[in-house]
């Protein structure tokens, strides 16, 4: 991939990114995402289209609102940068190709799923429902080899975590069992190190919180698994394929 490429997807990630920061914030408040446009959570001024530059307008203005210097929270330029990035991995990894759209896809999915997840303890519908239609459809008219094993993922991963969250209910969400079913539409096979992956930064997270807060007040802690199932995503995505066919060559005959 050029440096030209790399910046032009780059710049197409942050302002994904920009627009995923506004999915982030007003999905969960069931806001419109086309009006009002961007205003400051201070005084409500409209924010200028040069102060809502991507990354680059929350660094000039030191984080604060041009007009009333209200603190503008450094989430906003860390999920453009985090978008960004990501589309530029995306592309290094599958190439320009039909094959990149279901990375793409994904990833806008996980970025905002993970905000919303740790802000509100919730993964909307409106976001896990259309991205599974969109993964059925791409795989359908074109990667339809994996159609099939995607399908059979998708159901294994969900089906795995509703075990779990009809086993312990305080633990996990039914938001938790759509996405990780939406995870094996995207993912495939490697839908489970991504399942696996979670689970093991989870419990060392709730290991963490325990051993600082004490067994009884660690337990009660309430702590989202959403973005535990995101990081498991994203490492299944770039990773995932490699962690399965190595654990297949090892441990099966």
């Amino acid at each position: 991939m050029t440096v030209t490429t790399s910046l032009f997807v780059a710049l197409l990630g942050a302002v994904m990114g920009s627009f995923l920061n506004v999915v982030s914030h007003r999905v969960p408040r069931r806001e419109s995402l086309v009006r009002p446009g961007s205003r400051c959570p201070g005084c409500g001024v409209d924010v200028k289209p040069y102060d809502n530059v991507p990354i680059f307008s929350w660094l000039l203005l030191r984080g604060r609102c041009r007009a009333c210097a209200t603190p503008i929270s450094a989430r906003y330029p860390v999920v453009e940068a985090t978008t960004a990035a990501l589309y530029v991995a995306c592309v290094a990894r599958f190439g320009i190709g039909v094959e990149l759209i279901l990375p793409l896809v994904f990833v806008t999915l996980l970025v905002p799923v993970a905000a919303i997840d740790l802000e509100h303890r919730i993964i909307p519908n409106v976001l896990v429902g259309p991205a599974a239609l969109v993964a059925l459809a791409v795989a359908a008219l074109l990667l339809t080899d994996s159609l099939s094993e995607r399908l059979i993922a998708g159901v294994a991963a969900g089906g795995f975590l509703l075990m779990a969250a009809l086993a312990y209910p305080a633990g996990m969400g039914m938001g938790d069992v759509k996405l990780a079913g939406v995870m094996g539409l995207f993912l495939g096979r490697a839908v489970g190190p991504a399942i696996f992956i979670a689970l093991l930064a989870g419990t060392v997270v709730g290991v963490a919180i325990m051993a600082r807060r004490g067994v009884a007040e660690g337990r009660k802690t309430a702590v989202p698994f959403g973005p535990f199932l995101v990081l498991g995503s994203l490492v299944a995505l770039f990773a995932g394929e490699a962690i399965v066919d190595w654990y297949v060559d090892r441990f099966v005959v």
